[in-house]
């Protein structure tokens, strides 16, 4: 006998106008795609713990007042072992700084407060929050000239590299990361 799986439940926090196929979209404006209205500042979020397999973050984090809390609320909505994708402008790029509603800025080790893998949440442990980052990609949903190519399949490649001898030089615009939950065990 085969069953079927479900479907994957995703959740589109702060769509704006770009909600994505499939997905529960949340944005604080009725003007936008979305499907809940909730102020992102405001926790709890309005869902159950570990409801959504797949969670994403475009271009929203860096308006918040708290990127802590919120990734705690994203911790207790996501399902064990689910994935979560924040994008977010990188903080050498010109973009990073042009909009004045932006009050944080991220690098390549943002995230790894968050994974207990990493040197960074073993020394600080800020957070019960606990995500395991897979990947960190630059400038992944922006098309641009071959020079710049050149540099986001550098930055790709090796992305502390990248940040710590390049980046000032040839700054990049963006920065997705890609985390899975994990599962705190009690």
């Amino acid at each position: 006998m085969t069953s079927l799986s479900q479907p994957s439940k995703i959740l589109d926090l702060g769509c704006g106008k770009k909600k994505r196929p499939g997905a529960i979209g949340v944005d604080y404006s009725d003007r936008h795609d979305a499907d809940v209205i909730h102020n992102l500042n405001v926790f709890p979020y309005p869902f159950k713990d570990n409801e959504f397999d797949e969670i994403y973050l475009d271009n929203v984090l860096e308006h918040l007042d708290d990127p802590l809390g919120v990734m705690a609320e994203v911790y207790r909505i996501c399902a064990g072992g689910g994935q979560v994708k924040v994008i977010v402008p990188y903080f050498r790029s010109v973009w990073a700084f042009i909009d004045p509603t932006h009050k944080h800025f991220f690098t390549v080790d943002s995230f790894a407060y968050y994974d207990p893998s990493h040197s960074i949440c073993q020394r600080y442990d800020y957070v019960e929050t606990r995500f395991k980052v897979e990947r960190v990609v630059f400038n992944e949903t922006l098309t641009s000239r071959w020079v710049k190519r050149i540099i986001v399949k550098f930055a790709n490649r090796w992305p502390h590299r990248y940040e710590h001898y390049l980046s000032h030089y040839f700054p990049l615009d963006d920065i997705s990361y890609y985390l899975t939950k994990i599962r705190i065990p009690v």
